[in-house]
Order: C-alpha cells, then structure tokens, then sequence
C-alpha cells in the first residue's frame, strides 16, 4: 500500500504543482489588471454560495469511498442526489439575488449571483464516478482532471480580463473550469447516469454527520467574509479574501497530494490500531516537514513578492498573507484528523469538533473586527488557529491514543529548523531591505528563499544526525527519493538498450 501511496503523492503532487504555479500567476496576473472591490465584490457572492450549498452538502463522495462495494445503483443514487441538489440551490441563489443586492445596497451583487446560480445547476451533473480514482489510489486520470479544469479556468479568466478588466473574468474562469471538469470526467471515466434514490438512505447514514459538520464549518470559515462585506466594504474583503488565498495556497497545495491518499489508505487498515497508529504518526510528520517551511517561508517573503507581482495598491493584504500562513503552517501538526476520522468511522467526533470550533471561533472573530478592523481579524484569525490545533490534537488522542505531548514532541526537529530558518531569513532582511525596483526585488527574494531554505534543511538533518537518525520524516523523503531515482535509472537504461540485433 505505501508503494501505491507514494505513486499517488507523486501524482497528485505534479499535478498541484501545475495548479499551484497557475493559480499563483492567476492571481497575480488578476491582482494587476483587477482593483480590491472587484475581488471583494465576487467574494461576497461566493461566500453566500458556499453557505447556502454547505446546507445541503451530502457528502456523497466521502460515503462511495468508505462503502466496501459500491454497485453501479450507488453511483446512479450519488448522481441523482446531486443533481436535484444543485438545482435546488442554484434556483434558490438565483431569487436571493435582488435580496442580497438590497441588504448589501450593491446592485452588481444580482447578475453576479445570477450567473454562479447557473454554474451550481452545471455542476449538478458532474461524475460521481470520479470518486473511484481515489478510493483505489488511481491518480494518473485525476492528474488529467484537475490541470485540465485549471487550465481551462486559468486560459478564460486571464483572456477576459485582459479584454474587459472586469470582475466577470473571475465568474468566467470559474465557470470554464466546472465545464471542462464535467466533460473530461465522463471521458476519463464513461457513465451513463440514471434516475435514482435506491440507495439514498445507505448513503446518507455514513454522511449525515459529514455534512452536518461541513454546514457549521463552512458558517464558521465564512462568517468573517460576511462580517467584513457587511462593515468594512468590498475593498477590505478584496484584501482579506487575496491575502487569505495565497497565504493558504503554498500549504495546501504542497501537502494535498499527500493528504487525498490518506483516507483511503488509512481505510484499508483501520481495522489494525498499531498499523494505523504508526501510519497516521508517519503521515503526519511528513506533511509538517514539508508544510511549515513552505508555509512560514511565504509569510517571510509576502512584503517583496505582493509589491513585485501585484503592486502597491495591494500592500494591505501582506499583514493577512504574513499572519495566515504561518496559522496554515502550524496547523499541519494536526491537519490528517479529518481523513484519520473518516477512516474510523468517527463522523460524529468531527461534527463535534466543527460544532465546538464554531461556537469558540466566531465570537473572537467579532471582537477582533470590533476592536481593530481588518487587523483585528486577522490576530483574531492567528489565535482561533492555534486553539483549532489542541483541539484536532485531543481529537487524535482520543481516536488512536497518541498524547498531546506525544504529537508535538514528534515535530520537534521540524519546528526548531524553522524557527531558525526564520530567524536567518530575518536577519537577512533586515540588512538588504525589502523594497527596491523590480529586478533587485527578484534578486531579493531569490536570496531569502535560497538562505531560508539551506537553513532549514541543513538544521534539520543535524538534528536528525544528533539524535542518531531516528525514524521520521527525513527517513520517509529519503526512501521516496531512492525510488524516484531508481525509476529514472531504469528507464534510462530500458531506453539506451537497442531493440534488436540490426541496431547493434
């Protein structure tokens, strides 16, 4: 299974780093041509969507996963499902439109959520099937799924704005990957969808939980958006929502692969507590290798990169950039809980989790906004995150028995190499500055990453060294490197050997 599991990490991890580099020059592109409101203007549609369809989630996906034979009448059900729940939501958003446009007092607020209505109906048709590529740890046709939707969206958004510099090149691109998305999935995968509810009952006993979990999560990650739309305007909301996405991004895309594989191949040994429990403390000290250098080495370089590739108009989102990503670093010290639940069965623990989250996370946000504005929600945003890091942790604790202290002693050497990372680039930054023209800002955070980057590897295998090379993460990359390696030696030498005797 490791095997199949590193296959798909590289997989998945080519096709993040794809996604990851046309999302960076999307944004970055649109950043340019765009203005905050325009941003913060599709935002605030977009939270409402994401509210109102958390509200009927069905979670279907998760439950064709942990189903140990799901039949074709499955996958008719999960299609059916959703493509009435689509429907309904896009009908819904589609008449809120003139509500929210009044409530907002933000007219461009009803063509805006006319369109994404429709895009919801389109998406109701989508694959159910494509599920199948993860459950049996497939990932090359995933890989062709999700470049060719971000291509499509990357391609739509960028020649719009270009033409019109209008928000609509933000809905375009977004509509375009969803088209695509649908027509590559029935190619990858052929199904041919019937109208079905045989199995709606099966299938909504495993997600009930699920999804009532994603309603309070979805409240809980978006009421900030709401909050900020409604009292600091579009243009706050334009920084918050571009700061928030690239500072989440490096993190997420870096550790996604990995984390896609992980509820499928916890499933398959679940039922083993010691196999599981050294699994999950393999996976996750991997991913916090990985995840905490990437994610605090964007927070080091925010200032010189926004000013390069966005301009000085966006200067107010780096203190989110800067705050945040560091927040989606650390919280990688407990971020497989969720696939490690779903694994178990432990739904309702997550739904608990996300209930208790909610009801500690919106209250410090509003206090946070009241007292500082945008500021104040973001060092709002910094605390929740660290408190939602001990929760996940005893969460852990309980479903497999590792202790808080356990968890983090696990993470020590990756903790120590950033902070010294941090401290060297730093330092670094306080001698060369920050600013400058565009060349020498290039030169700039070329040197940052390359120092941060020397820094955190080289402490880290120190460490490693001191403490006599314990099992851990550096164990982990090493042996996924040799096997890289040795496929390209091997393909090299199959390539260099003459099919037959004449070629000799």
């Amino acid at each position: 299974m490791k095997d199949k599991l590193a296959r798909g990490v590289l997989w998945l991890g080519s096709a993040k780093a794809i996604i990851n580099l046309l999302a960076l020059f999307s944004t970055l592109v649109l950043a340019r041509l765009l203005t905050p409101e325009d941003f913060g203007l599709v935002a605030l549609a977009t939270t409402m969507l994401t509210i109102m369809s958390s509200v009927t989630e069905l979670s279907l996906a998760a439950a064709l996963i942990h189903h140990n034979d799901p039949t074709e009448t499955h996958f008719h059900t999960a299609w059916t499902l959703n493509l009435a729940r689509a429907i309904l939501i896009g009908l819904l958003f589609c008449a809120a439109a003139p509500i929210a446009a009044d409530l907002y007092h933000e007219p461009r607020l009803v063509n805006i959520m006319l369109a994404l209505g429709a895009s919801v109906m389109m998406a109701g048709f989508n694959n159910p099937k494509t599920v199948m590529l993860t459950r049996n740890l497939v990932f090359w046709q995933e890989f062709a799924l999700t470049v060719s939707q971000k291509l499509a969206g990357f391609a739509v958004g960028i020649a719009i704005a270009l033409i019109y510099k209008s928000y609509w090149a933000l809905i375009a691109g977004t509509i375009a990957s969803q088209l695509v998305g649908i027509i590559v999935s029935y190619v990858i995968i052929p199904f041919r969808p019937k109208f079905s509810f045989s199995n709606a009952k099966e299938l909504w006993s495993f997600s009930v939980w699920l999804t009532l979990g994603r309603i309070v999560n979805t409240l809980n990650w978006r009421m900030d958006h709401l909050l900020i739309g409604g009292y600091l305007g579009p243009r706050s909301l334009g920084y918050y929502t571009v700061g928030d996405n690239l500072a989440g991004m490096p993190t997420r895309e870096t550790i996604g692969p990995l984390e896609t594989t992980l509820f499928p191949g916890f499933k398959q040994i679940s039922h083993d507590k010691d196999r599981l429990k050294q699994a999950y403390r393999s996976a996750q000290s991997l991913i916090s290798a990985i995840a905490l250098p990437v994610g605090v080495g964007c927070a080091l370089i925010a200032h010189p990169l926004v000013l390069l590739g966005m301009g000085e108009k966006w200067l107010p989102a780096v203190a989110v950039i800067q705050v945040l990503s560091c927040v989606f670093a650390l919280q990688t010290l407990s971020s497989p809980v969720q696939p490690l639940a779903m694994a178990k069965g432990e739904t309702k623990l997550l739904f608990q989790r996300d209930l208790l989250s909610f009801t500690m996370r919106v209250p410090i946000i509003i206090l946070g906004m009241y007292l500082g504005g945008l500021l104040g929600i973001i060092y709002a945003r910094a605390v929740t995150g660290v408190l939602a890091i001990f929760i996940n942790m005893h969460l852990i604790r309980r479903l497999i028995d590792i202790g808080v202290l356990a968890q983090i002693a696990a993470n020590t050497r990756s903790l120590v190499s950033v902070i010294v990372m941090s401290a060297g680039v730093l330092m670094l930054e306080y001698i060369v500055g920050r600013d400058g023209a565009p060349l020498l800002l290039v030169i700039k955070i070329a040197e940052f990453a390359s120092v941060g980057a020397i820094l955190y590897v080289s402490t880290h295998l120190t460490l490693w060294l001191i403490a006599k090379k314990p099992v851990g993460p550096e164990t982990e990359i090493m042996r996924m490197a040799s096997k890289v390696l040795a496929k390209i030696k091997k393909t090299s030498l199959k390539s260099s050997v003459p099919k037959n005797q004449d070629e000799v």
